[in-house]
């Protein structure tokens, strides 16, 4: 058998990925159904973001001002919500995005965002943990000293890992169902990994809560880890829904990482 040897067999992540997997569509027909019922000729948006469209029509609907819209279009309409800070319709603009490359860490602090927010993560109970991926701090991996002590102890808990497994895959050798003695091998086993392990979430969150999550843990005095994060969902939302997401400036740390600010704050 090979020897395990970490510098080799493990491989370090520094940096998070963000999918953005899904979007909304917009029912036209029953827009245009609902407004010819309640006598509105004509009423139309210059956004082809269904998200934008849909929170300029939810605010809408709360005061019924189809018929008579203010210049300036669909910008001019959110920009004037997040001034008065009407949040209430923008968490009818929905994303999905799967991230992956974050640590355990990172998700015990993403899932504490309960409200908007739908999450699906990876099970370390059915997934094999054995192919060594670990998610290392900048702080420790800028310093040859603090990362080789990082790396020997990280290598020390997958082997233990991958040992638990074996040891337990054969004292469950009576059990007939296979997938479930993988299971309860896994399991248990899993036990011994740390924080840096790799994972993989599927998350659904509407407009107003991607900007709680951006101001929360885009702020400089957030982990650097899911700033990081922060930072990489703003950047992919202002391409995705700039007239909800463009009042977000990102001002460059000395530590070479961003933080995101805006004028419009716990909208």
């Amino acid at each position: 058998m090979a020897v395990f040897d970490p510098a080799r067999d493990i491989k370090i992540i520094r940096e998070p990925e963000v999918y953005l997997v899904g979007r909304q569509t917009v029912a036209r027909e029953d827009i245009d159904r609902f407004l010819a019922d309640h006598d509105v000729a004509t009423w139309q948006t210059d956004t082809e973001v269904a998200g934008e469209k849909l929170s300029e029509v939810a605010g809408r609907v709360c005061y019924m001002s189809f018929a008579r819209p203010r210049p300036g279009g669909n910008k001019a309409y959110l920009e004037h919500i997040l001034e008065v800070g009407h949040g209430s319709v923008l968490e009818h603009a929905t994303w999905n995005f799967i991230f992956t490359g974050i640590s355990r860490s990172l998700t015990h602090e993403l899932v504490r965002h309960r409200a908007g927010f739908g999450y699906s993560q990876l099970s370390q109970r059915y997934v094999d943990e054995s192919i060594a991926e670990y998610v290392e701090p900048d702080v420790i991996a800028d310093d040859p000293a603090t990362h080789a002590l990082w790396l020997e102890a990280v290598g020390r808990c997958h082997q233990a890992y991958v040992q638990l497994v074996e040891k337990l895959l054969d004292k469950f050798k009576d059990e007939p169902d296979r997938t479930l003695r993988r299971k309860m091998a896994r399991q248990a086993a899993r036990s011994v990994l740390p924080n840096a392990t790799e994972t993989k979430i599927f998350v659904t969150a509407n407009s107003r809560a991607l900007r709680h999550f951006i101001e929360l843990r885009g702020s400089r005095h957030a982990e650097t880890e899911i700033r990081k994060l922060a930072v990489q969902v703003l950047r992919i939302m202002q391409k995705e829904a700039p007239n909800l997401f463009s009042d977000y400036q990102l001002v460059s740390l000395p530590d070479g990482t961003w933080e995101a600010t805006t004028a419009h704050r716990k909208v």
